[in-house]
């Protein structure tokens, strides 16, 4: 993954007036150092809302000092009493940060506490989250 070292940006303001009129300031350029985010841990985030109804979010992070390119990953959920209920991501990823929708519809669950479980290599982690219908 190559990114630039620098980032120009440009923008100008619009004002408007009470009346509706409007004016352009004039255009200013911006030089930034672009800055990466690249992980340098395993992270699974606590879902997005919790409780949810039926949409949530779940965020999990590989990180770049990994020894391999590529992670099989597998995000799972289970119900209370530990059935698979759902298989989010089943696959090799490299390193950076995903974002996975959980649809608790597409799997017709009801109501209650459910787990999600990341596991890559020699990470493993769980966390809880809750449906409301």
């Amino acid at each position: 993954l190559t990114l630039p070292k620098e980032l120009t940006l440009s923008y100008r303001l619009k004002q408007i007036d009470n009346d509706g009129s409007f004016s352009y300031s004039d255009e200013i350029i911006v030089e930034t150092l672009h800055v990466t985010s690249l992980p340098t841990e395993y992270t699974l985030e606590q879902n997005y809302p919790n409780p949810f109804n039926p949409v949530t979010t779940i965020k999990y992070s590989i990180p770049s000092n990994v020894k391999s390119e590529m992670s099989n990953v597998k995000l799972i959920i289970f119900d209370i009493i530990g059935n698979e209920v759902a298989v989010l991501v089943n696959e090799p990823k490299s390193h950076g940060n995903y974002e996975v929708q959980f649809d608790a519809n597409k799997f017709g669950l009801s109501s209650g506490v459910y787990f999600y479980k990341l596991t890559t290599g020699e990470f493993v982690q769980t966390k809880k989250l809750l449906l409301l219908k």
